[in-house]
This record gives structure tokens, C-alpha cells and sequence, in this order.
């Protein structure tokens, strides 16, 4: 007597191998849908006129002989400024921006002490690659730099 092909070994083996595949397909599309990266932006046209607004306000520092480095203390984030010819240490914006999670980009405005020294205490320590943008209050120049934190030693921003 022969059994029924649903009382089969075999038959049950080649429906899985493909069904393995759907469910692994399935999972996949799952997962990257859940955590998408916003590499392209859809306005690109503006981030574009965005960037020449950028470099003005760059050379702008440049002339000024402004420059800045950054460096990491634990949770803290020390930035020096060297003024240049500012007859004060203006307030900064200073913005973090991370290359593939907007999600943890953030601002804050900072002041200096009397040496020039801006600190920013974070509730966590800061980590991976950021971009960061240092501007005065009326956005008249801006130096700006990648850095990867931690970092205990100085990196420049501006060269």
C-alpha cells in the first residue's frame, strides 16, 4: 500500500526550502522598512543653494582669522576658540549633526569663559562621527569641521 504525498518526507522538504526563503524575504523587508537611513535628501535643490550660502559664511571666518577645535571629556564636549580679530568671545550656536541618524542631531547655544573655552555638558557621553557648526547669534560667518568622538585630543574645525 502507498501512503498520501502529505504523509511523505520528501514532499514536505521541497515546500520548505522555498517557504524558507519567503519568510527570510519577508523578514528582511520588515527590518529595513523599521530602520531606514535618510541618506538622500529630497530637497536637494535648496540643501544646494543651502551650501554656497555655507561657504560665504565660511570664507567670512576665514578673514576674520577665526579658528576652533573640539575635543571630548567624558560627557562634556570642550570647544577652544581662537577669535581671531573679534573683540569679544561671542555666544555660539553650536550644532552636532550626525552623518546617518538625524534623529540625534541637536543645538545648543554656548557661551565662553574668560579664556575663550565653551563647554557643553551632555547627559551621555558623545560618540561616533559628527559634524559640527559653530555660528555667532546673527549667523554673519560660521566654522564648521567632522569630528569623531571621543576624542581627549583637540581637532581642528577650521583649517
Amino acid at each position: 500500500m502507498v501512503t498520501p504525498w502529505y504523509k511523505q518526507f520528501w514532499p514536505w522538504f521541497l515546500i520548505a526550502l522555498p517557504m524558507s526563503v519567503v519568510v527570510a524575504t519577508l523578514y528582511t523587508v520588515v527590518l529595513f522598512s523599521k530602520n531606514s537611513v535618510d541618506l538622500v535628501a529630497e530637497d536637494y535643490y535648496k540643501k544646494g543653494k543651502g551650501i554656497n550660502i555655507d561657504l560665504t559664511k565660511i570664507d567670512a571666518a576665514k578673514v576674520l582669522g577665526l579658528n576652533a577645535s573640539v575635543a571630548s571629556q567624558d560627557s562634556d564636549v570642550v570647544i577652544q576658540v581662537d577669535k581671531g580679530q573679534l573683540d569679544y568671545f561671542p555666544a555660539l550656536t553650536v550644532t552636532f549633526t550626525h552623518r546617518t541618524l538625524p534623529d540625534r542631531d541637536f543645538s545648543q547655544l554656548l557661551s565662553a569663559d574668560a579664556s575663550g573655552v565653551y563647554r557643553l555638558s551632555l547627559p551621555d557621553a558623545i560618540q561616533g562621527p559628527w559634524f559640527v557648526e559653530l555660528q555667532p547669534h546673527d549667523q554673519s560667518w560660521m566654522i564648521q569641521g567632522r569630528v569623531t568622538f571621543p576624542s581627549e585630543a583637540f581637532v581642528a574645525l577650521l583649517d
